[in-house]
């Protein structure tokens, strides 16, 4: 069996053989290949890899949620704090997703595979499934961003290539119609980790209908994927975001690194300044709101035991498997990012006291416990997740309660994530009714996938009283908790006592920012694209 990382030097040499158009970034640069090759599967096998690499961003997904409530990107040049506070612009529009590199890839596969010779038609189908999916997902990420973006194919001219954008539903009929040609040839299982599969790709069409708001076509695809009988849910949470969890038979797909190849130095970035990294995106005390209390209540509810002064008491274990909070146990000490000063010296974590602390007091736990899993914390091989088994429950049970409301089947599966972790099932008669049902499902992706990159999509995509949920939780001060550390209490939720708040940054979110503003320098290349509405030149 053959990896993907056995191919990607072979896959990026065969596509730099390539002549280069070097004139528009909406259309691919790379060109046809040689007449020397695609004569053989292995050329095509080669070629497949070039459409992996650079498939998905690991690192874009680490930083996504700082786009959302529940995290904030430190650093404006690194490309998502204006996104979140709702600064940007087409001259300044932070990390761009709109590239065409890999469909034109994709589109370069797709034209030349006939000309390869198969041992059989089943292996040469599969594969070009896998690249229908790949460019199903990237016009889907750009489509849902941006809205319509032109749906392209290969020119000959610059002049040709000056194409306008197409509609919004244009792009989403060419997104499941390539999703479906792929599901019905692709092969169930992976060739090899990091590979897509008829789950991966399923994922991919639950993922875009349901954020397109097709919550029939999500549910089936969600029940498909249940059907298969290949994914299951981790019983250890943590696990999943660990390199020793790479094979947990909950990821259905993620992406792939390589320490010293291809490594993924995100991880540096998210550790705080005392362990030597940079705090570039942090979570909010916005998310830690947004888990519950471990009995199931929120905490604004009467009755439910929280304390604001000990915030972090009591909550759903995620919380604590998630975030390292205030007062938490540490890499052998305790993490302590509210007091200025500890044992007469500097504090390196104190939000003020170095560029690169946290500045919301917080830093994320998800792929970074245990440290000592990294040789080099800038140099690993941890490979965010994509697709999860969690995220195939959590959608079939929004989608059936959009659909039909509560049910038996909505209340099995949201318990079989909520248990998982130590949380109670769902309080049946509390959640009675699908308006009820619809805060607890929302809440309940919020705590599953927090750091994760899901949370910008969903409060686009999600309403409340006529608005995008965007509109409130994205206007307003973003603050942190300060306080103290109290050293003598055992319980490490209860060493941090919390006396009040300061402001980290202000945000703003208007309707318009519902789509991100297409570059100002992909329209100077190619005038006949429209920017969105909303945003100047």
């Amino acid at each position: 069996m053959k990896t993907v990382r056995t191919y990607i030097l072979a896959g990026v040499a065969a596509f730099a053989l390539t002549s280069c158009n070097d004139y528009l970034t909406t259309v691919p640069k790379d060109a046809m290949s040689p007449s020397t090759t695609w004569k053989t599967s292995d050329d095509a096998e080669k070629f497949l890899v070039g459409c992996y690499d650079g498939w998905e961003d690991g690192g874009a997904l680490l930083y996504w949620d700082a786009g959302s409530d529940f995290a904030y990107n430190n650093f404006p040049w690194e490309g998502f704090t204006n996104i979140g506070n709702g600064s940007l612009s087409p001259s300044s529009p932070g990390w761009s997703f709109y590239d065409y590199t890999i469909i034109g890839r994709c589109n370069t596969f797709l034209e030349n595979v006939d000309k390869c010779a198969f041992s059989s038609e089943a292996a040469k189908k599969d594969l070009i499934a896998q690249v229908k999916a790949i460019r199903a997902y990237n016009y889907f990420r750009m489509g849902f961003l941006y809205g319509g973006v032109p749906i392209v194919k290969p020119f000959t001219s610059a002049q040709e290539a000056r194409v306008p954008r197409n509609t919004e539903q244009e792009v989403k009929d060419l997104v499941f119609k390539d999703l479906d040609e792929a599901i019905a040839d692709i092969n169930t299982s992976p060739a090899a980790r990091g590979r897509i599969a008829k789950g991966a790709a399923l994922a991919m069409k639950m993922r875009a209908a349901l954020y397109w708001g097709d919550y029939q076509k999500a549910k089936d695809a969600a029940q498909a994927i249940i059907d298969l009988g290949l994914y299951e849910l981790d019983p250890d949470y943590t696990n999943l975001f660990k390199l020793a969890g790479k094979d947990s038979k909950e990821i259905i797909l993620a992406v792939q690194y390589k320490s010293g190849t291809r490594p993924l130095s995100t991880i540096g970035q998210l550790y705080n300044n005392g362990d030597g990294g940079w705090s570039s995106v942090v979570p909010t005390q916005k998310c830690v709101d947004n888990y519950e209390m471990s009995n199931g209540m929120t905490i604004d509810e009467a009755g439910s035991g929280y304390d604001a002064t000990h915030p972090f008491h009591g909550r759903d274990p995620r919380m604590a498997m998630t975030i390292l909070y205030p007062g938490c146990d540490w890499d052998g000490t305790v993490f302590n990012t509210l007091d200025e000063n500890v044992n007469g010296k500097k504090n390196p974590n104190y939000p003020t006291n170095a560029a690169n602390s946290s500045k919301t007091a917080l830093t994320w736990r998800k792929y970074l416990d245990p440290k000592t899993q990294y040789a080099d914390v800038w140099d690993t091989e941890a490979s965010p997740i994509v697709f999860r088994y969690a995220e195939v429950l959590l959608t079939w049970a929004e989608a059936e309660n959009e659909l039909n409301g509560p049910s038996a089947n909505v209340y099995a599966m949201l318990d079989k994530v909520r248990t998982r972790v130590g949380m109670p099932a769902v309080d049946q008669s509390k959640y009675n009714t699908k308006d009820k049902l619809r805060e607890l499902i929302r809440r309940e992706r919020g705590s599953e996938f927090a750091g994760e990159g899901l949370r910008r999509a969903d409060i686009l995509r999600w309403t409340s009283n006529g608005k995008m949920v965007a509109e409130t939780v994205l206007n307003g001060p973003l603050t942190r908790v300060t306080g103290t550390i109290d050293n003598t209490a055992t319980d490490p939720t209860m060493r941090a006592v919390v006396s009040g708040t300061s402001k980290v940054e202000d945000r703003s979110f208007q309707t318009y920012n519902r789509y991100l503003p297409i570059p100002q320098w992909n329209i100077s290349d190619n005038p006949k694209l429209e920017q969105n509405p909303g945003y100047a030149k």
